[in-house]
């Protein structure tokens, strides 16, 4: 079907369609696609328009088109190919095509007791494992992520204005301008030795990480990290622990892995494992202490206590992510957990994509002494990282000060936008809505009841040019967290209470219509 034609079809069934007075835009457009599928106004492989066509001719917004596609392909109804677009994946002889497995399917496979993924192959050719690496599994986690449209409240977005470009490039030109041999090889163990030096000094400061310069590896970010951990640290259908919710790039790399998720539930002192999830003895557990990602949290002194001599105990190793970590604006500096492991059981990893650029691809980890041989190995055979021209500038940006520099600045500025947005929001509760009270990373979380569509409130919030992503996309298990994680990085100082302002209407008059229905 044309895209003119599927369009007028589309208006036309919104315009005259039975649906619930109050149910929303979204809904609407995903109940009319479907029942287009179904009744075979769109047969088997006819592809959709594109979700930015289709919003424009159906005058909604794209993310209203977004919320619709990801439940299409959640149930699978469509697959989505990147590159290609998206197809109608339903089989009117015998429902859903047997090429493409929703993600609900995958979730399971990945988190259930099955020891393999399935070797199912969808319509583009790619296996299970590959559905899951290039995204097209879990499209509630991949679609608002593989979008580079970037606005006002757009979490991991930041402020590229704020970076000494100027400086940066004099110290890239310095390296160049006679460069060393070995700056041009790929042949160094483990990374560049000056910068492993200029890490390793900057952690026993910065987080009290107890480490030497043999244990610094760099790698690619911090995904390569959790990449080059599983390959060496477990087997196929080993269980990984992971905070519920969780880093969703965090889970597709483990997932790809062919491992076991089994989500433990976090409070207000971080990831809280009980009696039921000590059964699921994990070869993983994937933490993020300092700072909870999303919900924000720190993880209390008895909690990772208790992480580290279950690991002991059990023979499992810890992946410390310690993302964000330089971003903390109220009380004293959070100690790392690797510095408190006296079992050397942890794995510590860091990211320069936040405090520099996300595009410089740098990261570190460190690793226990008895792993020091296995992962530099690992490193080279497996990854082979390269950018060893990048890696000595950056060892001279850290070494002659500007790295603390560029951070204390940056704390005042997103410090400052952060009180800003917190200000403007605090009117949402009013309506029952909880804002976390986070002191630290780029982002703050506003948590509604469990009956709230944060999926909608942030299709609401789309509609007036804020990009918010629902809490909901972070969860495993069928009773996800509802709320909103707004980044506040990215947007300029002086328009922050203006967009925090219109976010907390957005908020305050989707809560209270909820709570009429209710009544």
């Amino acid at each position: 079907m044309k895209q003119l034609v599927l369009s007028e079809w589309l208006l036309s069934e919104l315009a005259q369609g039975d649906f619930p007075e109050r149910m929303p835009t979204h809904r609407r457009v995903y109940e009319a696609i479907r029942r287009a599928i179904t009744s075979r106004v769109l047969p088997s492989g006819a592809r959709l328009p594109s979700t930015r066509n289709l919003a424009e001719d159906l005058t909604v917004s794209r993310n209203t088109i977004l919320a619709a596609f990801e439940q299409l392909l959640d149930e699978g109804y469509v697959a989505s190919k990147t590159g290609s677009g998206t197809y109608v994946a339903y089989n009117h002889s015998d429902g859903f095509s047997k090429n493409v497995t929703s993600a609900t399917t995958i979730h399971s496979a990945s988190t259930s007791g099955n020891q393999a993924l399935p070797k199912t192959e969808s319509h583009s050719g790619l296996s299970m494992r590959g559905m899951v690496a290039a995204g097209l599994a879990n499209t509630t986690e991949s679609s608002d992520k593989n979008s580079h449209e970037v606005q006002p409240f757009t979490p991991g977005a930041d402020d590229y204005s704020r970076f000494p470009t100027a400086l940066w490039r004099r110290l890239l030109n310095r390296q160049w301008r006679a460069p060393a041999p070995e700056l041009l090889d790929s042949s160094h163990a483990g990374g560049y030795l000056p910068l492993r030096i200029a890490i390793a000094d900057y952690l026993r400061v910065s987080r009290a990480v107890n480490l030497t310069v043999d244990q610094v590896l760099i790698t690619s970010g911090t995904q390569q990290s959790i990449d080059l951990c599983a390959r060496l640290l477990t087997d196929h259908g080993d269980k990984v622990w992971v905070e519920n919710p969780c880093y969703w790039a965090a889970r597709r790399v483990l997932e790809v892995n062919g491992l076991q998720l089994h989500p433990v539930a976090v409070d207000n002192e971080g990831m809280a494992p009980n009696i039921k999830d000590f059964r699921e003895t994990p070869r993983l557990i994937y933490t993020t202490p300092s700072h909870q990602y999303p919900k924000g949290m720190v993880m209390s002194y008895g909690r990772r206590r208790l992480l580290l001599d279950y690991a002991q105990s059990s023979n499992a190793w810890i992946i410390e992510d310690d993302y964000d970590s330089e971003f903390r604006f109220e009380g004293r500096p959070i100690s790392s957990l690797q510095g408190m492991d006296q079992h050397e059981r942890v794995l510590y990893l860091g990211t320069f994509s936040k405090v520099m650029y996300p595009g410089i691809r740098l990261g570190y980890m460190v690793v226990p002494p008895q792993l020091v041989a296995s992962f530099k190995s690992g490193l080279y055979e497996l990854q082979r990282p390269g950018q060893v021209v990048i890696q000595a500038a950056l060892a001279d940006f850290i070494e002659e000060g500007h790295f603390a520099s560029h951070i204390r600045r940056l704390r005042q500025t997103y410090g400052e936008r952060r009180r800003l947005l917190q200000a403007s929001l605090a009117s949402v509760a009013e309506v029952g809505a909880r804002l976390s009270p986070v002191d630290s990373g780029l982002h703050l979380v506003v948590e509604f009841d469990a009956q709230c569509d944060d999926v909608h409130i942030a299709a609401l919030a789309a509609e007036q040019g804020l990009r918010v992503y629902p809490l909901s996309y972070y969860s495993l298990g069928d009773n996800p967290d509802k709320g909103l994680i707004i980044g506040y990085a990215y947007a300029a100082t002086e328009n922050i209470t203006q967009y925090g302002n219109v976010l907390a209407k957005v908020i305050r008059d989707a809560l209270f219509n909820i709570s009429l229905v209710k009544n």
